[in-house]
């Protein structure tokens, strides 16, 4: 088990009379789009301590069929990893979980089938959240992984949605979710794996489209810093910093996007893609991501975007444990 990673607790939110008790576990599973998630955590008073951190593939978005239903492999896919997390909520004996889908979740029409299963597994039920709860408790899991006093824009990438939060320190003020992500937009415009500008500049167009609905509310609203969450924006940065396009770690510049860009298009499929600090598993998706990252940079004018390693997750254990909306033991 890896050593305890603390977690610091929200600044200025009032607790909540419902605490877990002292020295328990409790966890958080987040059932995204492209991964599934498990944080396990042992609370202290108010300061929870995560003592496990597990992520697995599954891509749940890629399962929407044709008529907006999940097939049988996407959800076996995601039972097999719920199987395993089930495994280790009974090794922690956590009195506490909260449990939550994301955008696969919202849009699969059976959706009450795969949710079924999981609370069988898990032994709690799943809450679908809207695109706007998501942006709430990223904001939440970003801003206590990098505090900020100021104004802040943040955008996080995930296999079906795009979230996009302007806030004040903690307080996030406008919240908005986009229905694009890394899943669903290698689907629509990389299905063969084949790759060419034509393709990335679709992809980059359909994104503008979306973006354009809060394209200028957010440029009137303004930042002080512009943020990045999730795998996508993780996986730019490391990228960029192999290749000596940033020399901060985490750190996403207008000309190092766009030096990746070339990088990518250099390469006429998905499957021969190697670039140094990409990982195999996320290859297949990258080229929409970079697709993504870029339009957002577009949109919002940026010229450089940090990324901050916090986000659903570690937002859904805060707000156990501020804003807790359920019994305090399963």
């Amino acid at each position: 088990m890896p050593k305890d990673t603390p977690l610091a607790t929200a600044a200025g939110r009032t607790e909540s009379l419902c605490q877990p008790r002292a020295g328990r576990h409790i966890a958080a599973i987040d059932l995204g789009s492209n991964s599934f998630h498990l944080l396990i955590a042992r609370v202290n008073g108010a300061r929870p301590r995560i003592v496990t951190r597990r992520g697995v593939k599954v891509q749940l978005a890629a399962g929407l069929d044709a008529n907006g239903n999940l097939d049988d492999a996407a959800q076996k896919r995601g039972l097999a990893c719920l199987e395993q997390f089930a495994a280790m909520l009974e090794r922690a004996a956590c009195s506490q979980l909260r449990i939550v889908g994301t955008s696969a979740l919202r849009e699969a029409g059976n959706r009450h089938v795969f949710l079924e299963r999981a609370a069988a597994l898990l032994g709690d039920s799943v809450e679908v959240i809207s695109g706007r709860e998501e942006a709430r408790l990223i904001y939440l899991g970003a801003g206590h992984a990098r505090p900020c006093r100021g104004r802040r824009l943040l955008v996080d990438i995930g296999g079906g949605s795009s979230e996009c939060v302007i806030g004040h320190a903690m307080t996030p003020q406008l919240l908005e979710s986009l229905p694009m992500g890394c899943v669903t937009f290698s689907r629509r415009f990389f299905p063969d794996g084949a790759l060419s500008k034509a393709a990335m500049a679709a992809a980059e167009q359909a994104a503008l489209e979306r973006l354009a609905t809060v394209q200028a509310r957010y440029c009137r609203a303004g930042w002080d810093e512009a943020v990045g969450t999730s795998g996508t924006l993780k996986a730019v940065a490391r990228v960029m910093h192999a290749y000596g396009d940033s020399r901060e770690k985490g750190l996403i510049t207008r000309p190092g996007l766009e030096r990746l860009r070339a990088r990518v298009l250099r390469s006429s499929r998905i499957d021969t893609l190697a670039l140094r600090g990409l990982k195999a598993n996320r290859a297949s998706i990258f080229p929409a991501g970079v697709a993504l990252v870029s339009a957002i940079f577009t949109a919002f004018d940026l010229q450089r975007l940090r990324f901050v390693d916090g986000a659903l997750r570690e937002g859904l254990l805060l707000d156990m444990l501020h804003q807790h909306r359920g019994p305090c033991d399963r």
